[in-house]
């Protein structure tokens, strides 16, 4: 029995027909992903992603819609993830931003630099995130609760 849940948040970005993504070294491979993290106790979701966006990226955001709820077992580790994939409008970037350690470099890629990448995505969570934003699948914000 796993003895805490791995809750995480992603947000998938589009400016420009563009998608903001984040290309990180894990495991000594170099791998894209979208800005995401794990939601801290007594966290909100949406605070957690645009906590994680701004500290993956510099950019400042504002979700919009709810794209999935996804749970998947990193075969590498056998943990269990439970993600929420959110949509975000881009609102404005800090250049001078510290991005997580972990990060290498924000970066726009259109759809088909996506595709093309998709060996080196973290997992399949990434382009199945961008698919369902692509097919509209969007969920208003307020499915999402919060009881203090």
């Amino acid at each position: 029995m796993p003895d805490r849940i791995h809750l995480t948040v992603a947000t998938v970005i589009e400016r420009q027909d563009r998608f903001l993504l984040v290309r990180e070294i894990r495991d000594g491979r170099e791998v894209f992903n979208q800005p995401a993290g794990h939601v801290e106790p007594g966290e909100t979701l949406l605070r957690a992603a645009t906590r994680e966006t701004f500290e993956e990226t510099g950019w400042q955001i504002q979700p919009t819609a709810v794209i999935s709820f996804t749970t998947y077992t990193a075969p590498q580790n056998g943990i269990t993830y439970y993600r929420v994939a959110l949509a975000a409008k881009a609102l404005v970037h800090d250049p001078a931003a510290q991005l997580d350690p972990d990060i290498e470099e924000a970066v726009w890629l259109d759809y088909e630099e996506i595709l093309q990448k998709a060996y080196q995505l973290r997992s399949p969570m990434v382009l199945e995130a961008i698919n369902d934003y692509r097919h509209g699948h969007l969920y208003p914000l307020d499915i999402l609760k919060t009881h203090r």
